[in-house]
């Protein structure tokens, strides 16, 4: 929804908003809502760590990828996958962002503790 203060963002699964102007890019109300995405190259699509997935619902929300976007995800767009630093937002979205794989290994060692199933702490 593009209201008079601008377009909410939000980012799943921790439920963090950012109401930013219409293109501005995903990377962009990321920072503004707190959210940490990944990134080495400043923004230039060269390192892709900062890929998130928008559902098939709101495709039409962002800008659609330029040439540069597709060469480098490819198949991955099919599955609703952008690089945050090249998606510009164009109406009110939800973005999920990918978990950080140490947190994912941590979380699932902590999960595994809690059930018993684990000898040795690492």
């Amino acid at each position: 929804m593009k209201s008079q203060r601008g377009i909410t963002v939000t980012f799943q699964p921790d439920e963090r908003r950012a109401v930013v102007k219409q293109g501005t890019t995903l990377l962009e109300a990321a920072r503004k809502a707190g959210v940490v995405l990944p990134t080495r190259c400043g923004g230039k699509a060269a390192c892709l760590m900062c890929k998130v997935t928008i559902g098939r619902d709101s495709t039409d929300a962002v800008r659609p990828p330029d040439e540069a976007e597709r060469r480098k995800l490819g198949s991955l767009l099919e599955q609703g996958v952008r690089l945050a630093c090249q998606t510009a937002v164009q109406q009110e979205l939800s973005v999920n962002v990918p978990e950080d794989p140490l947190k994912a290994a941590v979380r699932r060692r902590l999960e595994a503790a809690r059930r018993g199933e684990m000898d040795e702490l690492w």
